[in-house]
């Protein structure tokens, strides 16, 4: 999680170590890693888990409904909007691909939440009449597909899609498709760090990061169009 320089208050000693120029704090006695300064931003990265239970309340869930298990609280969730635009491909006849796929994406990328709103119910009066069941999958997805619209547009690009997920999802797979899984959880995040210690995979800054303080809008969809 991200916080501002002076939000973050550090006592006691820790050793640091560089990964493509982004400082990592470590303890010099157990060597767990603690926080990340980054440059040239205010921001300090600090590791969830590491603070005190009741310290850190989450505001948003991203792609994360049904993963290992369900969420059970009532923060807003953000579904993909690729995978539901294959959902509607598959709905409907395949010579009316070109002219859905037209469609959505006009809604998706719009600029703006109330054009998309007023796209998403075109979206709606047409394709109930031309292949009711597409009009019926977007209706079951609710206003979880458009919960993106609630920050602010410069973090919509990262929020849409579960590409980024799916891009690190990937570079495991690649590295354990020979035993296909990995001993223990704790094997994880030793993998990822190997990883970017060694320069296989970069990591880069979010879309948005600079506007992620802001708190979240409420829900602009009229679910009843």
């Amino acid at each position: 999680m991200g916080a501002l320089h002076d939000a973050v208050a550090i006592e006691g000693d820790f050793a640091t170590f560089p990964i493509r120029n982004l400082p990592r704090a470590f303890c010099p006695g157990c060597g767990t890693r603690m926080f990340a300064r980054v440059p040239d931003t205010p921001t300090t990265g600090v590791v969830a888990a590491r603070l005190t239970e009741g310290e850190f309340a989450p505001a948003f869930h991203i792609h994360c409904a049904e993963a290992l298990a369900p969420v059970r609280d009532d923060l807003p969730i953000q579904r993909c909007t690729v995978h539901k635009h294959r959902n509607l491909l598959a709905h409907a006849p395949k010579h009316m691909h070109d002219e859905l796929t037209e469609d959505y994406r006009d809604m998706i990328y719009a600029d703006t939440a109330a054009e998309i709103e007023k796209k998403r119910k075109a979206f709606l009066r047409k394709w109930r009449l031309k292949c009711r069941a597409v009009a019926d999958s977007l209706e079951e997805a609710g206003a979880r597909l458009f919960t993106f619209t609630r920050l602010d547009p410069s973090q919509w690009k990262s929020t849409r899609t579960t590409n980024a997920i799916e891009r690190l999802n990937g570079e495991f797979r690649r590295r354990i498709k020979t035993q296909t899984v990995l001993p223990c959880a704790e094997t994880v995040p030793m993998l990822l760090w190997a990883l970017l210690a060694s320069g296989q995979i970069q990591m880069r800054k979010v879309d948005g990061w600079e506007t992620l303080s802001q708190p979240i809008e409420p829900m602009p969809l009229d679910l009843a169009a």
